[in-house]
């Protein structure tokens, strides 16, 4: 008889976790909220020799032009203050130019980029390897520009926290 209840025992808590599975599935009761202020990129964008760079665990990325007008120095100058509010975590975030010409910029990386797959009006966060991992949008609104930032460094402070190279 202990047997036969062992083997019942068995079978239903194999089968209750599987149930309770599909039921959320069907029903379409997953989680959609995230933590993260960013969008992640709904492809995969790997940056190739990104490590020729000698990146640290984050970096920032703004594609820039060659001639830098008003706009772009002023997006460069936000870019800054983002690095500086990080306050102790900047020894772990890079600040890099995209381009496709090699951009001079005092507190910022190069890195030549030729392809199309990555917008002008946004700021992106790229990992060690080159994975583009999440994207901010940049517009003409200071004001919503100020919440992308603040979300920024909420999510490169998040990230760090659980970084396991750092």
């Amino acid at each position: 008889m202990t047997n036969k209840k062992t083997i019942i025992i068995f079978i239903v808590s194999f089968i209750i976790p599987l149930a309770l599975a599909y039921m959320v599935l069907k029903l379409d009761l997953i989680p959609t909220k995230t933590v993260n202020t960013g969008e992640f990129l709904t492809q995969e964008i790997k940056l190739n020799s990104w490590t020729e760079i000698n990146p640290k665990a984050w970096s920032i990325a703004y594609i820039s032009p060659k001639q830098c007008n008003d706009i772009c120095t002023k997006r460069r100058s936000e870019i800054k203050n983002v690095y500086l509010a990080l306050g102790k975590n900047q020894g772990k975030v890079d600040l890099v130019l995209l381009g496709r010409e090699k951009v001079v910029a005092i507190g910022f990386k190069n890195y030549i980029y030729n392809k199309e797959q990555l917008k002008q009006d946004a700021l992106y966060l790229i990992d060690h390897m080159g994975l583009v991992v999440l994207t901010y949008p940049i517009t003409n609104d200071e004001q919503a520009n100020r919440m992308t930032n603040k979300g920024m460094i909420k999510d490169l402070k998040k990230l760090l926290n659980y970084a396991r190279s750092s």
